[in-house]
């Protein structure tokens, strides 16, 4: 358990939470969410002590260990894979390193064998005997094979690395798990192991991600960090975005019935009750929805960006058709003699364990490389817009945003009340958009381009991992515009809810070819066993 008492943080500029009282409890999974700059990092490191608040006081249950995901492997580059997971537990490590260091000494002497024996004692105590057994267990469920467990971690691949210090903060049975966006470059089975570790996971996890498939899954527990304080809902992601919509509504209609505003909490908890994860911790979690009343929910400050994709023609018969294209990059065959063809009402989710092939495929199909051999054939009624994954050359002059998104207007739109109003509703209130664009954010870089996009009015469009940099409004926004756009889509994405919810057609893609599975969506591609056995057989 950590128990939090009226803490608050100042900064120079402003205030991040103030007076904050909570208790995060043993058996829970907390999601820790709050607008881009509301301070959600920044709280997990006042839990682990690495920032001082301003006033108030973190405390840890007696004897409880607290491990915390870090963010840079360049700390452990002389160290073994093994050796780095097995460092999580800090007291476990160093009663190993004194006690080998004492059996290696040549003078070996009896105040050495009694230190070894305490040590002994206290390795047994601390389950060491088991430490290289759970640490390997550990990294085979994040998919990092036996071969590499003995290897420098300068050896691996920086992919890797991330997986190995995830494992190192899930080593050893912490009482107290802090995780900051643990999906971020992890594969679809290491994200799958990962979740079903943290339901089974019986101490506490207080846990920061913007996937919303992710946090659905394994919260029991909301803490939203909302107006300066963090306020605790039961239940996942979905309940609090639902149950926070339905608090504002019934704010806003001040003359209902209270009666009424009753009877629709009460259907709406059971809606949830009835859908609650089928994990162990549905029961409980049940039981908390149906002791909510009407006070505990409560509106959110947070602003959605309007996000409206609407083409300017229908595309005809013919949307795409690629034929036997290849493409080598510094010696290696990374697209081999793929083919498809595309039809008008598709959403594609491209898929692959290699983030680089979608991008090289987007890159070929828009025409920003050459491939060596093949044919691209692009419809005659389509137009496309492209949301590269990499969009830093669009913002390198410095011009104001106002300016900026001014070039993609068309002569109708050339207005400044008009692109004054478009950029407001992507947030861009006031004079933020006299802002230069080569200070942007990478979340508001990519509003701005996809202002672009919308602009554009394409009626195909190909986004390399759109929800990137971006905050869970802007990603629930983009995720509902594109369920409701009316043109073509090729994407990728790494975000489960948002590839299930939008997709109709699944390309997995690998360096040896691709598996199509058209009219599938994302579940029904990672359950459907022939179609994982032909995945299978191509990587």
């Amino acid at each position: 358990m950590i128990t939090v008492t009226n803490v608050s943080l100042q900064l120079p500029d402003k205030k991040l939470f103030e007076d904050v009282n909570i208790k995060f409890t043993p058996g829970n999974c907390y999601g820790l969410i709050g607008a881009n700059g509301a301070g959600k990092s920044t709280f997990l490191k006042v839990l682990e002590g690495q920032i001082q608040p301003s006033s108030g006081s973190v405390t840890l249950g007696p004897d409880e260990r607290l491990a915390t995901l870090k963010q840079n492997h360049f700390d452990y580059e002389d160290h073994t894979v093994l050796e780095t997971v097995i460092m999580g537990h800090k007291r476990l490590y160093e009663v190993m390193t004194e006690k080998d260091a004492i059996y290696m000494k040549e003078d070996f002497s009896d105040e050495d064998g009694i230190r070894a024996a305490e040590l002994e004692g206290e390795f047994a105590e601390l389950n060491g005997w088991e430490a290289e057994p759970e640490a390997a267990t550990l990294l085979q469920g994040l998919q990092i094979p036996d071969e590499l467990h003995q290897l420098k971690m300068a050896e691996l691949p920086a992919g890797q690395k991330v997986k190995v210090l995830l494992a190192q903060a899930l080593f050893g049975q912490p009482d107290v798990l802090l995780l900051d966006e643990p999906t971020n470059g992890l594969d679809i089975q290491s994200i799958a192991w990962l979740e079903e570790f943290l339901i089974e996971f019986e101490n506490t996890v207080i846990v920061v991600s913007h996937d919303r498939h992710f946090l659905n899954k394994v919260c029991t527990h909301m803490a939203d960090l909302d107006f300066g304080k963090i306020q605790l809902y039961v239940g996942n992601y979905d309940f609090w975005l639902e149950s926070s919509q339905l608090a504002a509504k019934l704010q806003a209609d001040q003359n209902a019935k209270k009666e009424e505003k009753i009877q629709e909490l009460q259907e709406f908890i059971a809606r949830f009750s009835a859908n609650a994860s089928k994990s162990k911790q549905a029961t409980s979690r049940k039981k908390m929805l149906d002791k909510i009343e009407l006070d505990d929910i409560k509106p959110s400050s947070r602003r959605y960006p309007y996000i409206h994709f609407k083409p300017e023609r229908e595309i005809g018969n013919d949307l795409l058709r690629v034929e036997n294209l290849s493409k080598t990059i510094d010696g290696k065959a990374l697209i081999n003699q793929i083919s498809f063809t595309l039809n008008k009402d598709d959403k594609v989710a491209f898929i692959s364990t290699s983030d680089i092939l979608p991008t090289i495929l987007f890159k070929l199909l828009m025409g920003e490389l050459t491939p060596d051999t093949g044919n691209i054939h692009w419809g005659v009624t389509t137009s496309q817009a492209y949301l590269p994954k990499d969009s830093s050359k669009e913002f390198e002059n410095g011009e104001p945003i106002l300016e900026w998104l001014r070039q993609y207007a068309s002569k109708e739109e050339d207005d400044n009340t008009f692109l004054r109003s478009f950029l407001g509703r992507m947030l861009f209130a006031g004079d933020e958009v006299l802002k230069p664009v080569n200070v942007l954010s990478g979340g508001e870089k990519v509003r701005c381009m996809l202002s672009k996009l919308m602009l554009s009015k394409a009626n195909t469009l190909i986004l390399d991992d759109p929800t990137n940099h971006l905050d869970l409004e802007s990603i629930t926004a983009l995720n509902d515009g594109l369920i409701n756009y009316k043109g073509s889509l090729l994407f990728t994405s790494h975000d489960h809810q948002f590839i299930q919810t939008v997709a109709n057609r699944i390309i997995f893609i690998t360096e040896k070819g691709i598996v199509d599975c058209p009219e599938t969506t994302y579940d029904e591609f990672l359950e459907n066993e022939r179609i994982q056995k032909r995945v299978q057989d191509i990587l």
